[in-house]
C-alpha cells in the first residue's frame, strides 16, 4: 500500500488488501483482505468492499454500500448515498448460496443515485446513469438513463452527465459532445 493512501483511524482495512495511491478511506469502512482498490477513489463513511472485488481509479463510493464479492467497478463510476449491490438471486439464510454468486459489472463512467437496487447479473454500460431509488434487474445500454421500479430508459445523457436531446444526432447542450442515436443504443461521434 501507497503512503499517498488515507486510511481513517476508525476503518479496518485487513491484510492483503491492495489499495491505490492517493485513495482515501473514510469512518468506519472495512476493506476485506483479497480486494483490490484502485488510485484516487473516495470510500465514504461505513462503506464495506469485500474479498473478490475490483475497483477501479477515480471511483466515488459515497456513504452506506455494500461492495459485494462479485462486483467490478470499472474507472470513473460513482456510487451514491446508500445504494445496493446485491449478489444472489434468491438467499435463504439457511441455505448456502454462495457457489451462485452471479458477477456484477459497472463500467466506465456510469453513475449510480442515492438508495437505488443493482440486482445481480447485471452489466452496466458505460456512462449510463441509475436515477435515484431505481431497481435495475438487466443490463443497462451505454449512455442511458434509467430510472423507476423497475427501472426503464427514459433517455440518454452525455458523458458529462446531462440529459441529451431527443433527435438522430443529439448534441449535448452543456458541453457540445455529439452522439448518434440508433433507436436501442446510442454512440458518440
Amino acid at each position: 500500500m501507497s503512503d499517498d493512501v488515507f486510511i481513517h483511524e476508525s476503518a479496518y482495512v485487513d491484510e492483503g488488501a491492495q489499495i491505490g495511491a492517493g485513495t482515501r478511506v473514510w469512518h468506519f469502512c472495512h476493506i476485506l483482505g483479497g480486494a483490490v482498490i484502485g488510485e484516487r477513489c473516495s470510500l465514504g463513511q461505513n462503506v464495506v468492499v469485500m474479498n473478490g472485488t475490483r475497483i477501479g481509479t477515480n471511483v466515488k463510493i459515497q456513504n452506506n454500500v455494500s461492495i459485494y464479492e462479485g462486483v467490478t467497478l470499472e474507472d470513473d463510476v460513482f456510487c451514491g448515498p446508500s445504494m445496493v449491490f446485491t449478489n444472489v438471486i434468491n438467499p435463504r439464510s439457511h441455505v448456502s448460496r454462495k457457489n451462485e454468486y452471479r458477477a456484477t459489472l459497472v463500467k466506465r463512467g456510469s453513475s449510480i443515485g442515492a438508495n437505488a437496487t443493482i440486482i445481480c447479473g447485471s452489466t452496466l454500460g458505460e456512462f449510463c446513469f441509475i436515477g435515484a431509488g431505481a431497481v435495475v434487474s438487466k443490463d443497462v445500454p451505454p449512455y442511458a438513463l434509467m430510472v423507476g421500479v423497475p427501472a426503464r430508459r427514459v433517455g440518454w445523457v452525455c458523458e458529462c452527465g446531462e440529459k441529451l436531446p431527443a433527435g438522430d444526432a443529439p448534441g449535448c447542450e452543456a458541453c457540445g459532445k455529439q452522439y448518434v442515436n440508433h433507436g436501442n443504443t446510442i454512440a458518440r461521434v
